[in-house]
């Protein structure tokens, strides 16, 4: 099956609640200028890959600074906003660090167990894949090549999430690591393929241990 579409997943850069190691899924909290530095840095990178159509961000700051850094880099315009690619609701969790977790559900995290009010990994997973259809079909639709390349700029659970689902292992992603997704329209409706680990050589990494980016259970 010819692919139309090649999506490339990044995590953002380090943010302040990375940093402090506090959980943060769908809260705000802002790069730091080391997740500043990381941006710019994989901007280089990326240019001297094949050029992108257009990039697409979370609209949570985090990724959408990164997006816009790297946009900018690339020449690729101002990073088009999707909620549906937000990081996984962590609920009771968000802004807490591993040792209050501990502390109010022991032995929780060593069980991979959530609380009640965590989004669940399905719901997570219609939502991305109902946007990443979307935006598949919009770069094909309006490139002059094939297959059509977009950046989209989200979050680890999510990333690690779409890796499970397509049947990858789901294992740690650093601040802008990622995946290539392959998207395949027969039809209207986009089948997509797991690609390789967009590995981010050679910038000062961050955020590899750190919590509040994991897919819900």
């Amino acid at each position: 099956m010819p692919v139309d579409a090649m999506l490339l997943l990044l995590r953002h850069g380090q943010s302040e609640w990375n940093a402090v190691h506090r959980w943060q899924g769908t809260a705000d909290s802002p790069l730091t200028q080391l997740g500043r530095r990381q941006a710019a840095e994989t901007a280089c990178q990326l240019a001297t890959l094949d050029t992108f159509d257009a990039v697409f961000t979370s609209s949570l700051s985090r990724a959408a600074v990164t997006a816009a850094i790297i946009g900018d880099e690339l020449s690729l315009g101002r990073p088009r906003p999707d909620d549906r690619l937000r990081e996984a609701y962590a609920g009771a969790w968000e802004g807490l660090t591993p040792a209050l977790i501990e502390e109010g559900w022991p032995g929780w995290l060593d069980k991979h167990r959530r609380p009640g009010d965590f989004e669940s990994f399905d719901a997570v997973i219609d939502r991305v894949l109902t946007s990443l259809s979307e935006i598949s079909r919009d770069v094909t639709d309006n490139a002059i090549r094939r297959p059509a390349r977009a950046l989209v700029v989200t979050h680890s659970g999510v990333i690690r999430s779409l890796i499970r689902q397509l049947g990858g292992i789901d294992d740690r992603i650093p601040n802008l690591g990622g995946v290539w997704i392959e998207a395949s329209f027969v039809g209207a409706q986009a089948r997509f393929s797991l690609g390789d680990l967009f590995d981010p050589a050679g910038i000062v990494l961050s955020g590899v241990d750190t919590p509040g980016e994991e897919p819900g259970d």
